[in-house]
Formats: structure tokens, C-alpha cells, sequence
């Protein structure tokens, strides 16, 4: 009997925090696992989710993300979640500590980036340490991606 291997489809990458990406500049990134119930894993697969205006923080040792919306689910009856309620983030304690120690430092804050089902089929939530953008820091940013849509359209034509 031949042995399979289990093919690994690429992860899809569900949900972006474009907003975040501008507002921040990221320091550090960490991919955590996310306690879901069994609706908001069936509504995050169907595509059904945002980040926008999302952040994270600690409890007691614990990182949870706050105001990530999950839509409910159609078919699930009275078990259907809340949208927006808090969820608990899943990192080591290594993971924890440092990023309990970074954000603490003025200026720091946890944002998400992005929601994605792995090739486990599990729900993950890729974060950042992020540092705060000032105003001129932003306008340097949309220049830059300007400078970068104008030498695309000049390679092209």
C-alpha cells in the first residue's frame, strides 16, 4: 500500500486590515490562533468578517482582540454569536510576554492584519507590533505608492 502524502492547499488569505497598514508602522508580526465558536468559524471560511477598527490588548496574561466583526452565521439558530464580542488570542508564553512588554511602551499598540483560514482549516490572525504613523509619515506613504503606480503605468505603455 502506498503512502500519501496530504496535499497542502495554500492558505487563503480571507480578510485584510488595509487601514492598519497606514495608520501604523509595524515593528513586529506574530501569527495567533483565535477561540472561536462553532458559528463564527463558518461565517469567517464563507468570507464573512472585518477588521476595521480593531485592536488589540491584555487581560491578565491573556491577549484578546477587540471589535472584530464576524457576521452570524444564516443557518445557525439560537447557538449564533455575537458580532463583535471579544475573542482570546492564542500565543505562546514567550510570544505573550515580549509583545506584553513591547506594547506597554508609549507610543506601541497591537493592531490585527489579517484574518486567514490556514492549510489545517483552522482561523488565524496575523498581529502587529505597531508604532503610530505621524501625519507627515502617512503623506510620505501615499506618495510613494503614487511614485509606484506612476512607473507601473510608464513600464506598460
Amino acid at each position: 500500500m502506498a503512502n500519501k502524502k496530504k496535499e497542502l492547499k495554500p492558505a487563503a488569505v480571507l480578510v485584510k486590515n488595509k487601514r492598519a497598514a497606514f495608520d501604523y508602522e509595524f515593528i513586529d508580526t506574530y501569527t495567533a490562533g483565535i477561540v472561536l465558536t462553532g458559528t463564527e468559524i463558518k461565517s469567517i471560511r464563507a468570507g464573512k468578517a472585518g477588521l476595521v477598527d480593531t485592536y488589540c490588548y491584555f487581560i491578565h496574561g491573556e491577549l484578546w482582540v477587540k471589535n472584530m466583526y464576524v457576521a452570524p452565521y444564516l443557518a445557525g439558530s439560537y447557538n449564533n454569536h455575537l458580532e463583535r464580542r471579544e475573542r482570546k488570542l492564542l500565543l505562546n508564553r514567550k510570544e505573550l510576554r515580549n509583545l506584553d512588554a513591547d506594547s506597554k511602551a508609549p507610543g506601541f499598540t497591537i493592531v490585527p492584519v489579517q484574518l486567514y483560514i490556514d492549510e489545517n482549516g483552522r482561523a488565524k490572525l496575523d498581529i502587529a507590533l505597531a508604532k503610530g504613523k505621524k501625519e507627515y509619515d502617512k503623506r510620505q506613504s501615499l506618495k510613494a505608492k503614487e511614485d509606484r503606480r506612476e512607473m507601473d503605468r510608464a513600464m506598460k505603455h
